[in-house]
């Protein structure tokens, strides 16, 4: 299938009137939804919307490429948009664009209407092609252009994906459409340029195209993975392997076959770890919080869905969900064991497995999960039956981790014959071993030591409760969903695990508070936010009323100086006043839906809003006062 069977006439604008970003999109869905090509004109513009939210497809030099693949489009179609003047489209250089193509693929789409779609972005890479586009008198004189640059790339295809060479690429994005193949264009016509051979693996929407082989690694000095999702990385154990963001293929293709071709990359091991200096010294400074958030990122669907579980439950009465009480309802029993007695029980291993299967790779998984259960299942009289909980779980996933690192390295100098044994029968058995001796030993101090911690903290008040809530607020809105962010919610969900609800309702409502207050400031002091900036705001307000605290992150960005500190502000203050009120939330995610849960009635619930209303207006008023005027830039 040509280009030109996805772009018509029908769907070209040689002069937009668009002069911002959100117009230049209802411009462009306007042209195909004129042209038939769309059964869903909303649907399909809440798609290119949510794709943009992701990250912008402006991607510099003048080219955007908004693109959807949704049921909303009746017709796979692509179209043209150029604005003579230019405008902002937030593109990745912060420059102008005035060539926009959006792509339209219906959820139906087969791969040669995906293939299609995607060699027109690697087009795009050519200057000369672009010039052609910008002068382009009439919609015919596009077509042609574009006609002529297809038969001029059917001529080379078969020399470029058949040319094995000594550097090798993967390129991917989250929709496999656009970037993918904008990326693989880049890197091959700059080493084509630099005479360096390459080949290039694209893992679109259709599937894996241009394959690397064994005998391509074998052969290869380097391999460049560009890619914003996850890459197989196991073929390429023991070759140097350069890992960069998809972006990066498209803007710095010469620094990055510059750097392939001299090795300047880790060497890769397995398990994400590499043996260069540079590498290393990243892992000293990072490693264990990349360890303890791949943990807590794969524990939180069970928090989510088992803690909301659990507070649903709490409907038919706090002790609904036992048979020995008059409040005893079956349904809510159902819930409480499906979310309390199995997705909160599994919290802790689950947490432990991760951690150490950062660390070790596969081999570290089973030994982490069973040092978690033995974390959470070994109790004593002495601490109330209560097991070490999430300190002991931290402790086991790390321990497991570094337990199966030190086995695999003492196996390495056995038989190569026994290689087959050491994942299926030596790691296992001698990491759970290992792992299970040492947590069986230590976890009688361990359970003492986190009973004791939680049993302090909740005989804490006063000014000491307020300076813990205000702690934990103000960490919600440090970074926004990042690390200290997960480390402050980690904690409340740590105490709400052990029977705290106290923390968890402070660290929600910081979390709230940003980007409620973002939104709220963004429609207050208008003149001190951009067009763009605006709109985004409206979105905040729903995101922070859903503890959606990563609505705040695109303005934090654009001015971290005065977002972030005005953000923390409001956080701290709400955090403090939520254990002042002593409100307590048993459940640890869902923001407003899960407010009427709220254990006291509805004085605690008013005391919460209250509490959220009062962080939200404060951080909103402070970075109102912060930020400059646009209209005296």
């Amino acid at each position: 299938m040509r280009i030109t069977d996805l772009l018509t006439k029908e769907t070209i604008l040689l002069n937009m009137t668009a002069s911002s970003k959100p117009e230049a999109i209802d411009e462009l869905v306007g042209k195909l939804d004129s042209a038939g090509k769309l059964s869903d004109r909303d649907g399909f513009k809440e798609a290119i919307q949510a794709r943009e939210d992701q990250s912008t497809t402006g991607i510099g030099e003048g080219i955007a490429i908004p693109h959807a693949k949704t049921n909303a489009v009746k017709d796979p179609a692509i179209a043209f948009g150029r604005s003579s003047e230019g405008l902002d489209y937030e593109s990745l250089d912060g420059q102008p664009t005035n060539l926009f193509f959006m792509i339209a693929a219906s959820e139906g789409a087969n791969n040669t209407h995906l293939e299609t779609l995607s060699r027109l972005s690697s087009f795009l890479m050519d200057t000369s092609f672009r010039e052609k586009l910008e002068s382009a008198k009439t919609e015919a004189d596009v077509i042609e252009a574009i006609n002529a640059k297809e038969a001029e790339e059917e001529g080379e295809e078969e020399q470029e994906t058949s040319s094995a060479g000594k550097i090798l690429a993967v390129t991917a994005c989250p929709t496999g459409i656009a970037h993918t193949f904008m990326a693989a264009d880049k890197l091959k016509a700059t080493a084509k340029e630099m005479n360096v051979p390459i080949k290039v693996q694209t893992n679109g929407s259709s599937g894996v195209k241009n394959r690397l082989t064994d005998e391509d690694i074998r052969e290869a000095d380097a391999i460049i993975i560009a890619a914003d999702v996850n890459v197989d990385m196991s073929p390429f154990q023991g070759k140097p392997v350069i890992e960069v963001p998809v972006a990066k293929a498209i803007h710095e293709p010469e620094a990055l076959i510059t750097r392939a071709t001299k090795k300047d990359a880790p060497i890769y091991e397995g398990g994400g770890k590499s043996s260069s200096s540079e590498s290393s010294d990243k892992n000293q400074r990072s490693g264990f919080y990349k360890h303890l958030m791949n943990g807590v990122s794969n524990m939180l669907p069970f928090v989510v869905g088992g803690g909301i579980l659990i507070a649903i439950s709490f409907f038919w009465g706090i002790n609904s969900a036992n048979p020995d009480n008059a409040d005893y309802n079956r349904f809510a029993e159902m819930l409480s064991i499906i979310g309390g007695g199995n997705a909160f029980f599994l919290l802790v291993p689950v947490l432990a497995g991760f951690i150490a299967s950062s660390i070790a790779d596969k081999p570290g998984f089973a030994p982490g999960m069973i040092g978690g259960l033995i974390a959470v299942t070994q109790t004593s009289e002495a601490s109330g039956g209560n097991g070490s909980g999430f300190l002991g779980g931290l402790i086991a996933g790390f321990l497991a981790g570094y337990l199966t690192l030190l086995i695999k390295k003492a196996l390495e100098g056995l038989p190569a014959v026994l290689d087959g044994l050491k994942t299926v029968l030596f790691y296992p058995v001698l990491s759970i071993f290992a792992t299970g001796m040492i947590m069986l030993l230590i976890n009688a101090p361990l359970t003492s030591i986190y009973s004791g911690l939680f049993s302090f903290l909740e005989n804490m008040s006063g000014s000491n409760l307020a300076l813990l809530g205000l702690i934990v607020g103000g960490m919600m809105a440090v970074d926004m969903g990042g690390p200290v962010n997960k480390a402050a919610y980690t904690f409340g969900i740590a105490a709400l695990d052990a029977g705290n609800y106290t923390f968890i309702a402070a660290a929600m409502a910081g979390g709230m508070v940003p980007p409620l207050a973002l939104g709220l400031a963004s429609l207050i002091f208008r003149n001190k936010f951009t067009a763009q900036e605006r709109e985004t705001g409206k979105a905040a307000l729903p995101l922070g009323a859903f503890f959606i605290t990563e609505g705040a992150i695109p303005f934090a960005a654009a001015d971290p100086v005065r977002v972030i500190p005005s953000m923390v502000a409001g956080s701290a203050f709400t955090g403090m006043l939520v254990m002042l009120f002593g409100i307590s939330l048993p459940a640890p995610h869902g923001g407003a839906i899960i407010i009427p849960l709220i254990e006291g009635g509805i004085t605690q619930i008013l005391l919460y809003i209250v509490a959220i209303l009062a962080g939200t207006i404060l951080s909103a008023i402070v970075v109102g006062f912060l930020k400059k005027d646009l209209r005296k830039a």
